[in-house]
Formats: structure tokens, C-alpha cells, sequence
């Protein structure tokens, strides 16, 4: 199984990139935000229990995250892999999420880092909000966004990088040029 954490700053191309990884390499995509809407909308006990945080606007406990994680990674034990998309965002989720893969017997193969300069970022997000009409993608909500993720997500970067797993990707140019360094480092792994 191949197991990758794609990491990155909003509007590094985390979502676009993760796409490329699901149609190249057969990976099974678990971006948790949309695990969490489906596990709601089926109405399950966990979308129950998350939806009662959510709907408060609250954020769901890391413990019921795993919980989710782990139950989605004991039905899909056929997959090639699985790529990590908005977890973990802390260190203490990067810690539990590596615990639970271990009781799978897996462990995270490499974790991308999507590097991408502070008002490229901003200028990406902000186009996107032009063009999606999102609410959120505006200037003051993006600044934001941005310092909660130099202060509770970019420490992570080295948890991973003292486990050897971090590969930093060059998150500006085409789409395409973006996917064949992340092939690269990949095709690495598979060797």
C-alpha cells in the first residue's frame, strides 16, 4: 500500500494535485472534510456524533477523525493506497494518525509539501472566490486562514521531516510540471 500525506498552505493545489495522484496511481482519496458530509448525509452514528460539532460550528475531535479514518481504512483494505487530504493538521493528529496506521500494519510512505509563496497564495485564493462566488475566499478570511496554518499546521513539516518521509514540492508553474516533480518523488518510493 502506498500511503501519502499531501500537505499545503490554502490554495497550494492540494485538491488538483490529489486528483492527478487518484487517477495515476489508483489511490483511494480521503479528503476529511468530505468524509466527514458523507458520513452525515448517510446519516451514520459518526456523522451523527460529528454533525452535532459541526452544526455548532465547532471542530470535530481528532479522536472522532481517526475513528472515521480508521473505519474507512478497514473497508477499503483492498486499495493501492490512500492519499491524506486536510489531515492532519496538527501534531498531535500527524501522531494519532500514525498510530492507527500501524494497527493496519501501514505507515505514511511520504507526506508532499506543496510550497508555495505567501501572495501566490493569496492571489490564487482570491481568484478562486471571483470565480466560485465562496464566501471565504476573500482577503481578511484568507489572511486568516493562513496564519492558523503557519501556526498549528506547518509544525508538522518537521515531525515528518525527521521521519524522513517529507518531500518538498515546487508548488508554482503548470499543473502539469507541479504532477511530474510529485511523480518523481513517487516513483521513488515504488522502486
Amino acid at each position: 500500500m502506498l500511503n501519502i500525506v499531501i500537505f499545503g498552505a490554502p490554495g497550494s493545489g492540494k485538491g488538483t494535485q490529489s486528483a492527478k495522484l487518484v487517477e495515476k496511481y489508483g489511490l483511494k482519496h480521503l479528503s476529511t472534510g468530505d468524509i466527514l458530509r458523507n458520513e452525515i448525509k448517510a446519516d451514520t452514528e459518526l456523522g451523527k456524533l460529528a454533525d452535532s460539532y459541526m452544526s455548532k460550528g465547532h471542530l470535530v475531535p481528532d479522536e472522532l477523525v481517526i475513528d472515521i479514518l480508521d473505519n474507512l481504512i478497514g473497508k477499503h483494505r483492498d486499495a493501492k493506497g490512500f492519499i491524506f487530504d486536510g489531515f492532519p493538521r496538527t501534531l498531535a493528529q500527524g501522531e494519532a494518525l500514525g498510530k492507527m496506521l500501524e494497527k493496519h500494519g501501514e505507515a505514511i510512505d511520504a507526506v508532499l509539501s506543496l510550497e508555495v509563496e505567501e501572495e501566490e497564495l493569496i492571489d490564487r485564493l482570491l481568484k478562486r472566490g471571483q470565480i466560485s462566488g465562496r464566501a471565504d475566499d476573500n482577503r481578511e478570511t484568507i489572511e486568516s486562514r493562513l496564519k492558523v496554518y503557519h501556526a498549528q499546521t506547518e509544525p508538522l513539516k518537521e515531525f515528518y521531516r525527521t521521519r524522513g518521509t517529507l518531500k518538498n514540492i515546487e508548488g508554482v508553474g503548470s499543473i502539469d510540471d507541479i504532477f511530474g516533480s510529485i511523480e518523481k518523488e513517487i516513483d521513488r518510493l515504488e522502486k
